[in-house]
C-alpha cells in the first residue's frame, strides 16, 4: 500500500494534479470562512455555539457547504444551487423533448445541458441568497437560539447593503461552479464531487466531538465502532452490481467481421444514489416551513394543525416522521430510477447493433426482463436508502446527536461514493504508467 501511494506521488503529472487538486480544495475551506459584508461575524459565532441543531431542508444545505450557510460566508450556498439544478435539468429530459434530443446528441448536446445548468445554477443562487439574507434580516436563521445576538446577525440591513449581500453570494457559487470545472479538467477526479466530499468531511470532526463532550468517551468509542461497520456494508452495497449478460452476433461490413464479443450490462443496486434522500429531506421540510410563517400573534393558541406539525415533523424524532421519511425516499428510489433507466430504449439499441441477452428474444421481451430485473434490485436498493436515511434521525434520539451526523444518510453515502471513484480514477492513471495500480 505504501510503494503505491509512493508510486503515485513519484509520478509528475499525477502529482501535479493532486497538487491542484488540493490547492483549489484550499481555496475554498478559505472562502467558506470568510463572512459576507455586513455581517456581524461574533454575534454568528455565538449563535452558533447557543443554538439547537437545524432541521431538514437548512440542515443538509448547511452540510453541503461545509458549514457555511450558518456562518454567512462569501461560500454560504456551496454547492446546492449547482446540485438543484443538475437535478432538475435532468428531470425535464422527461417533459421536455429539447433536452432528451441534446442529451442523445453526444458531446455537443450535453455540452449545452452543461450550459444550461450553470444557467440555472446562478438564478438559483439568487434566488436562495435572496431567501437566505432576508431568513437573516428577520431574526430566523437561529430560531432554535436564545441570545440576544442573533436578532442582530447583520450590520447594516438598508437595501443596497442587502443587494450586495446577495451579489456576493450569488458570485461566491460562480466561482465555486468554476473551482469545480477547474478541478475536473485539471486535477483529479470530479471536481463538484469531491467539494461535496469537502465539504461534508469537514463537518465530521465537530460532530464527533459533539458526542465525546455530551455522552463521553465510552459512546464516543460505541459511535465510531459502528461507523466503521456501516462504512464497511455501505461500500459493499455501492459495489455491488447485477451483470446482465450480452451476447453480439457476428456481421460483415465490406470485407470486415464486427460483432461475436460477449459483454454485460452493470446495474448497481443503488442507481439512485442519494436522490432520493435530498427529494424527501426537501418534501418534509415543507410543512415545517409552512408552519413557522402561520405563527400565532401574542396572546393566541396556535392552530392544531400547527401544533401537530410542530409535534411530529420538526424535531425529527418522532416514529411518524421516520416512516414517512422511509415511505418517501423508498417511493422517490423508484420515481428516479424510472425515469433515468430506460429498459426500451436499451432493449432498442441492443437489438439495432445486433445485441441480445441470451434465452431471451430481441426487442419487448428483451425490455421486460431488464425492467424486471431492474425492479428486483431497485426493491432492494430503496430499502436500504430508507435505513442509511434514518441512522442520523435514530442517532438523534439515541445518543443526542445532531441531524448531521456523520455516519449516515446523504452524507456517509457521498463519502463512500466519491472516496471510491477517485481511487478508481487514481488507480487507472497509475496502470497507465506503471502496469500496477493502487488497488489490488
Amino acid at each position: 500500500m505504501f510503494s503505491a501511494i509512493t508510486r503515485v506521488f513519484r509520478t509528475p503529472d499525477l502529482r501535479r494534479k493532486i497538487g491542484f487538486t488540493l490547492a483549489i480544495i484550499v481555496l475554498y475551506r478559505l472562502g467558506a470562512h470568510i463572512p459576507t459584508p455586513f455581517v456581524d461575524f461574533g454575534n454568528v459565532q455565538e449563535c452558533l455555539k447557543s443554538s439547537g441543531s437545524t432541521q431538514g431542508l437548512l440542515s443538509m444545505v448547511n452540510l453541503f457547504s461545509g458549514g457555511a450557510l450558518l456562518q454567512l460566508s462569501i461560500f454560504a450556498l456551496g454547492v446546492m444551487p449547482y446540485i438543484t439544478a443538475a437535478i432538475i435539468v435532468q428531470l425535464l429530459r422527461v417533459v421536455i423533448p429539447h433536452f432528451e434530443t441534446l442529451y442523445q446528441e453526444g458531446q455537443s448536446g450535453q455540452a449545452k445541458l452543461t450550459q444550461y445548468t450553470r444557467y440555472l445554477t446562478i438564478a438559483l443562487a439568487l434566488l436562495q441568497s435572496t431567501t437566505l439574507v432576508t431568513v437573516a434580516r428577520s431574526g430566523q436563521l437561529f430560531a432554535g437560539s436564545s441570545a440576544p445576538a442573533c436578532q442582530q446577525v447583520l450590520t447594516n440591513d438598508a437595501w443596497w447593503a442587502q443587494m450586495l449581500m446577495i451579489m456576493v453570494m450569488t458570485a461566491g457559487t460562480g466561482l465555486i461552479m468554476w473551482f469545480a470545472e477547474l478541478m475536473t479538467e485539471k486535477g483529479v477526479g470530479n471536481g463538484m464531487s469531491i467539494l461535496i466530499f469537502i465539504s461534508i468531511v469537514a463537518t465530521f470532526p465537530a460532530a464527533m466531538w459533539s458526542i465525546r463532550q455530551s455522552q463521553g468517551f465510552e459512546v464516543f468509542l460505541l459511535v465510531l465502532a459502528i461507523g466503521i461497520v456501516i462504512i464497511a456494508l455501505i461500500v459493499f452495497v455501492e459495489q455491488s452490481i447485477r451483470r446482465v449478460p450480452v451476447q453480439y452476433a457476428k456481421r460483415m461490413v465490406g470485407r470486415r467481421t464486427y460483432g461475436g464479443t460477449n459483454t454485460y450490462i452493470p446495474i448497481k443496486m443503488n442507481m439512485a444514489n442519494v436522490i432520493p434522500v435530498i427529494f424527501s429531506s426537501s418534501l418534509l421540510y415543507i410543512p415545517a416551513l409552512i408552519a413557522q410563517f402561520n405563527q400565532p400573534v401574542a396572546g393566541q393558541a396556535p392552530a392544531g394543525w400547527v401544533v401537530w406539525i410542530n409535534n411530529y415533523l420538526v424535531k425529527g424524532d418522532h416514529p411518524l416522521y421516520w416512516l414517512i421519511y422511509f415511505l418517501l425516499t423508498v417511493g422517490f428510489t423508484f420515481f428516479y430510477v424510472a425515469i433515468t433507466f430506460n429498459p426500451v430504449e436499451m432493449a432498442d439499441n441492443m437489438k439495432k447493433y445486433g445485441g441480445f441477452i441470451p434465452g431471451i428474444r430481441a426487442g419487448r421481451p428483451t425490455a421486460e426482463y431488464l425492467e424486471y430485473v431492474i425492479n428486483r434490485i431497485t426493491s432492494v436498493g430503496a430499502i436500504y436508502l430508507g435505513v442509511v436515511a434514518l441512522i442520523p434521525l435514530i442517532a438523534l434520539a439515541t445518543v443526542g446527536a445532531n441531524q448531521n451526523f456523520p455516519f449516515g444518510g446523504a452524507s456517509i453515502i457521498i463519502m463512500v461514493g466519491v472516496g471510491l471513484e477517485t481511487v478508481k480514477q487514481i488507480d487507472a492513471q497509475l496502470q497507465q504508467r506503471h502496469y500496477e495500480g493502487l488497488l489490488r
